[in-house]
């Protein structure tokens, strides 16, 4: 057989050889070499890649993790392999190998060259838990290196047996407690309140809803939670998006609540709704009749409106409507009463609507509003003016302000101000946007984290009217009327 130098010299012009011997000779480094030396090893970050809670047999998004050879040395893994093969639900890629059951679960010789590194993606779909509500589901993805020294990737989660629901359609009246089971119930689709059946949501169920999935009411809706016993409406991400950050937190994450012309007599009370697209939108209807009564809620981290109302009658208390993209209440017509109420508006992912808007014009048709009433009320937020009026004129506009912290301008035009009795005009002369952060105990934008629980140094504090004073608080305690505090805790 030819040698490769007689072979070059045929194809190679004369003195070229040298010059391809030599840059052969260069590209054939210390870096192309692999050791089996037992004390070179795999830098693997972390012990343990965590799914934290996931639901049985719903996939989870993908996990990745970076692999590193900072040994000085090559290193050839002779065999990589998920340890409980399909057992557990794992599925693991690892350097773009899927080790999957036509390769047995493994790969064989992967080699990550010095200062280089490899890439693994972790997915996970759990089986059926059985008759146990959770599971811890655990597996290990075990490096063997041709020195023999075997190195372990732990994979941890813990298993939520879930109830999973598409397009669900109430056509009478009907019950979703998930305490009964204790299983979590996961919607995809939506749900759909037909007319006249009654929808009533039980204390202490959580509903998880997938991204394409929210309730429309064409009947009744009823969450009637407790104290003890809130009601949880939210997304069904439950890992983190970055570590300590969780889906939990983001807005936009599925459809919210939408009642329809027809729909009259809804309840929602100690329900916490948060992370969806519009929380909570009522469409124009008969105004002589109540449309939706909220009452010790939480409405929280919406990417449209926390609460949009076209020409309704709706009673809001106790409740705290905070952080959307849009207004967190905007109100076109109708009748609005709202008492001892948080309204606050520091949505920290984009720039954001006001706190409350109000009027009787949605900028293209009239709605009269014959009543909006605001007492006990913190409206705040970051921006100086979070209190905005749509008017249109010759059509009906009734609003009236009590005892009440706005952040807004005080109103001086002797034309508006028997509109507002009792009013803390929460803005300073230096315009400092962080001045309204001092009415709460914790306003953190940018790891967001919040708590609308008063601060000390709030205005707010014992500033309320007894005269609108409600005896319970949004927690269920009770208030003190000697020292009355405005808003809803």
């Amino acid at each position: 057989m030819m040698n490769i130098a007689k072979l070059l010299s045929k194809i190679l012009p004369l003195g070229g050889l040298g010059g391809f011997l030599l840059l052969f000779g260069v590209s054939c480094n210390d870096d192309d070499t692999f050791t089996t030396s037992r004390s070179n090893r795999l830098y693997i970050p972390v012990d343990t890649v965590k799914m934290d809670t996931v639901f049985a047999n719903i996939p989870v998004a993908s996990q990745k993790i970076w692999i590193y050879n900072y040994s000085g040395d090559g290193l050839r893994c002779s065999n990589v392999r998920l340890q409980k093969g399909n057992q557990s639900g794992f599925r693991v890629n690892v350097d773009g190998i899927w080790l999957g059951e036509q390769a047995g679960y493994q790969s064989n010789d992967i080699e990550v060259r010095n200062g280089d590194s490899i890439r693994v993606f972790v997915e996970l779909t759990s089986p059926d838990n059985g008759s146990a509500l959770y599971k811890e589901i655990d597996d290990k993805l075990i490096f063997r290196l041709e020195s023999g020294v075997e190195q372990t990737l732990n994979l941890n989660a813990c298993a939520w047996n879930a109830d999973i629901v598409r397009n669900l359609e109430i056509k009478k009246d009907t019950t979703i407690d998930t305490t009964v089971s204790g299983k979590a119930l996961v919607v995809y689709g939506g749900i759909t309140v037909d007319s006249p059946a009654i929808l009533t949501i039980a204390p202490g169920t959580t509903i998880f809803f997938h991204d394409d999935a929210g309730i429309n009411v064409n009947g009744k809706l009823l969450c009637k939670g407790t104290a003890e016993k809130n009601i949880t409406l939210s997304g069904d991400r439950l890992d983190e998006i970055l570590n300590d950050i969780p889906y939990d937190i983001l807005s936009g994450r599925w459809q919210g609540i939408h009642f329809a012309t027809d729909s009259y007599d809804n309840i929602l009370e100690y329900t916490d709704i948060h992370g969806g697209k519009d929380a909570i939108v009522c469409d124009s209807s008969d105004v002589t009749r109540n449309k939706l009564t909220i009452n010790s809620s939480t409405i929280h981290n919406f990417k449209g409106y926390g609460l949009a109302l076209t020409n309704s009658n709706v009673n809001v208390t106790n409740t705290q409507i905070s952080n959307v993209e849009e207004d967190c209440v905007a109100v076109f017509g109708g009748e609005l009463s709202l008492i001892h109420n948080t309204i606050a508006q520091f949505y920290p992912f984009a720039a954001c609507g006001v706190a409350l808007r109000f009027g009787n014009t949605d900028g293209m048709n009239a709605y009269p509003l014959t009543k909006l009433e605001v007492k006990n009320c913190i409206v705040t937020g970051d921006s100086n003016n979070v209190v905005m009026l749509n008017k249109k004129d010759s059509v009906a506009l009734n609003y009236h302000f009590y005892n009440s912290l706005l952040r807004t301008p005080e109103v001086k035009d002797t034309a508006y101000t028997k509109y507002f009795d009792g009013i803390i005009w929460d803005v300073v002369e230096d315009t400092t946007l962080c001045y309204a952060h001092k009415n709460f105990k914790k306003i953190n934008e940018d790891n967001y984290r919040f708590d609308f629980h008063l601060s000390p140094d709030s205005k707010a504090n014992g500033s309320a009217d007894a005269r609108w004073m409600l005896p319970l608080n949004r927690e269920g305690l009770p208030r003190d009327e000697k020292k009355l505090d405005m808003g809803c805790y």
